[in-house]
């Protein structure tokens, strides 16, 4: 059987599996993968927001940009990076998170758990997204903790001299909802998405190396019947899935 022939019998499993579970029966896991169907790099692959191509063009390794020490200590340094590297404004939903938001609807899925920033699975319609590592749409202040949108902190960057977004209520520095390096995830996130995945009865995960801890540790919950992952490239958990699928992700939920 060719290569071509396998994935497309495989994509089948999966829909067959998908399509006969049981009323929020499945749970999909998604990574940067998920995104860059849609223009938005990933991190690691040659083009991605550590690749040496992006080191070169700032004073600091893109890593250390990330982190929340560099926040604190370098203000100016990580707005230009952030806004630079990290905001795609005109980005769209792909297939993916439109057959996502799909099942949704039809009650299948349960919910979504993604490390990625973007929003794009609400903006493809999806109502339980549990994001990991936070969102690039909510921004706060962190001296008086007023709220803020992503187009008012674009707004409050491109106004300041130094491009740092401050409060116009307390001069505070606002600061985007993003988990950065040195940060812990939200509690109550990783709670949700531990209950979900412990009750779903197949988990699929997607563009995601499962490098990152400790988000990659939640699979570890899974007891349910049929374990998909969707990966161009091979990962540690690749020997316990039930199914195995090196297509891009937008090709798999193109049905």
């Amino acid at each position: 059987m060719s290569q071509n022939a396998q994935t497309a019998r495989d994509i089948e499993t999966l829909r067959e599996w998908i399509d006969s579970t049981g009323p929020g029966g499945v749970v999909f896991f998604g990574g940067a993968g998920v995104s860059t169907e849609s223009g938005i790099p990933d991190f690691r692959s040659p083009s991605g927001l550590y690749s040496a191509q992006n080191a070169k063009r700032y004073d600091y390794p893109p890593e250390v940009m990330v982190s929340r020490s560099f926040f604190d200590a370098h203000p100016r340094e990580f707005f230009e990076f952030y806004f630079d590297r990290m905001i795609f404004r005109s980005a769209l939903p792909n297939a993916c998170h439109a057959k996502l938001a799909e099942l949704e609807e039809r009650g299948l899925v349960h919910a979504i758990i993604t490390q990625n920033i973007d929003g794009l699975h609400q903006a493809a319609g999806s109502k339980r997204v549990l994001e990991l590592h936070g969102s690039v749409h909510r921004n706060h202040c962190t001296g008086c903790r007023a709220g803020f949108a992503l187009d008012e902190t674009v707004a409050l960057h491109k106004a300041a001299p130094d491009g740092v977004p401050r409060c116009p209520h307390c001069d505070g520095v606002v600061k985007p909802d993003v988990v950065l390096y040195e940060e812990p995830l939200d509690e109550s996130v990783l709670t949700a998405s531990v209950g979900a995945i412990a009750q779903a009865d197949v988990l699929v995960i997607a563009g995601t190396s499962l490098a990152v801890y400790p988000a990659a540790g939640l699979v570890d919950y899974f007891q349910g019947g049929h374990l998909a992952i969707v990966n161009l490239s091979p990962t540690p958990l690749d020997r316990k899935a039930d199914l195995c699928v090196a297509a891009p992700v937008g090709e798999v939920f193109g049905w």
